[in-house]
């Protein structure tokens, strides 16, 4: 598994995982030392036995059997029955009491096994077959134990000496007690170990996840700011890391108290920013609503001057046109302005039921007699669609859109209005195959005073608030509205929630 999948679980997960870990460690680590531990020890008694043996067996040499393979002196072990020219007789330390099952004795000479027996079980001795007594000839005389693996029989611990007679006595002990002692060993200590491991683990998890809970409590303070809205309006930052939870003396408390110092700094800045965002709102609401009132009386005049029946020179009566037309275009900015300080400042739009099939039909035709150099369709669903709202204001929403449309698009572009239900949204969604909207400015779109570059035609002129009006009159309706382009395709799609959605939105 990589480093990055593991830098990605949880915090408890690690902490449970590196705790197993450790403990699988140590658990197979004492295993395997203890496993070996006694095995050495069985193995070194085996080897104490072995070296008895043959200390008693160097004692006894008159009672071994003779060079001629007759019977020996007393001692001698008979094999119970006659194999025609071997000794039937072993070595005599087999007579002894204690020896264990399987105990294997032999006596080499010049290099021959000339008497051999094992013990079998509840001590009846037997013959070795020719295939097993021959791996007894090639054990060293040096009487230190070493394992050898006798075929039929499995592994030994044998050892060999030299008698005075220049006969070699080699002895033999069977490791299956040792080899079943260890496995059953190993499968105690694994069974042990893993329902020890099972037990901690699980002991772990929930020592693990009460230590972590003053943490869960700090994450899930972070997680509830994150989600406000901070970016616009008043913000009432009152979340903060329970008092329990913010001792600076534990690692936990020193996050906690950290991050209610933040947010103390966050909910002051976000104060001071509103404060400034209220003046500049005031100061623009006042300044339009002052200058309707200039603009109102320029217009005026400009009027009653061309409308006079005294003849003024060309020049000045262009002039004067010129004067109007500004005039208009300048009142038109101020209502805009005004218009947006007023939903900044969340005032109440008129909240009834509006038919928007209706009002769809009536924006698109005006955009027709203005606009009649663009080809216009329109699909509206047999049902009309209604919705709760300011028809007035919803009415300049589409209409900014179609003129949107219509002034940033050549000639012969087609527009297309399409009016549909989804779920509990009324839908509508203005296209156009036009040539698009670069892709650097369509996160800025629906921001105040955002223009088009050069490749959008502005022949027509543009303030830049027309999108921004869409933006805020559609969120003052619980709504939004999205845009999508690119070369030869720009959709804007608005979405408005129904009249009873709209009543639980409220």
């Amino acid at each position: 598994m990589s480093s990055n999948r593991r830098s990605s679980w949880p915090l408890r997960t690690r902490l449970i995982a590196i705790f197993a870990g450790l403990l699988v460690l140590t658990s197979a680590i004492v295993g395997v030392l203890t496993t070996v531990a006694l095995e050495r020890f069985l193995a070194d008694r085996l080897d104490t036995q072995l070296s008895d043996i043959l200390v008693r067996t160097k004692k006894n040499e008159g009672n071994a059997p003779s060079k001629q393979g007759g019977q020996g002196g007393q001692g001698c072990v008979p094999t119970g029955d006659s194999i025609e020219g071997a000794p039937p007789h072993g070595p005599n330390f087999l007579t002894a009491p204690g020896i264990p099952d399987q105990t294997v004795g032999a006596l080499i000479r010049n290099g021959n096994v000339v008497a051999d027996i094992v013990v079998a079980a509840h001590g009846y001795p037997e013959r070795l077959p020719a295939n097993q007594a021959e791996p007894l000839a090639s054990v060293p005389a040096n009487s230190k134990p070493s394992t050898l693996d006798i075929p039929g029989l499995g592994e030994y611990r044998v050892a060999a000496t030299k008698l005075s007679n220049g006969d070699t006595v080699v002895a033999g002990l069977p490791l299956d007690g040792v080899n079943e002692t260890i496995w059953r060993l190993a499968g105690v200590v694994t069974l042990v170990s893993v329902i020890g491991i099972g037990a901690a683990a699980l002991l772990g998890t929930i020592v693990v996840r009460r230590t972590l809970r003053p943490l869960d409590r700090v994450a899930a303070t972070a997680t509830r700011v994150s989600e406000l809205e901070l970016d616009r309006g008043t913000v009432a930052l009152s979340e903060r890391v329970p008092e329990a939870y913010t001792d600076p003396k534990t690692e936990v408390g020193k996050v906690g108290s950290a991050l209610n110092r933040l947010l103390e700094h966050v909910a002051a800045a976000l104060a001071a920013r509103q404060a400034s965002e209220t003046r500049v709102r005031h100061f623009v609401a006042d300044a339009s609503h002052e200058l309707r009132t200039p603009l109102a009386a320029i217009r005026g005049y400009a009027e009653l001057t061309r409308r006079s029946k005294d003849q003024v020179p060309p020049d000045v009566a262009h002039a004067i046109s010129r004067v109007e037309s500004e005039s208009a275009r300048m009142t038109t900015l101020v209502e805009d302005l005004l218009l947006l300080a007023r939903l900044d400042e969340g005032r109440p739009l008129a909240d009834g039921a509006v038919d928007l099939s209706r009002l769809i039909v009536d924006v698109i035709s005006d955009a027709q007699i203005a606009g009649p150099h663009h080809r216009w369709s329109l699909d509206l669903p047999a049902d009309p669609v209604s919705v709760t709202g300011d028809d007035a204001r919803l009415h300049q929403v589409f209409a900014n859109l179609l003129a949107n449309a219509r002034t940033h698009t050549p000639q012969g572009t087609t527009v297309s209005v399409a009016l549909s239900l989804e779920g509990t949204n009324a839908v509508v969604t203005i296209a156009d195959n036009g040539p698009g909207i670069p892709p650097e400015l369509q996160p800025e779109i629906f921001e105040r005073f955002t223009r088009g570059d050069s490749s959008r035609s502005r022949a027509a002129g543009s303030t830049g608030l027309g999108l921004a009006i869409v933006s805020a009159v559609v969120a003052a309706h619980h709504g939004t509205v999205s845009v999508d382009s690119r070369p030869g395709r720009t959709v804007f799609t608005v979405r408005l929630p129904s009249q009873d959605e709209h009543r639980n939105l409220s």
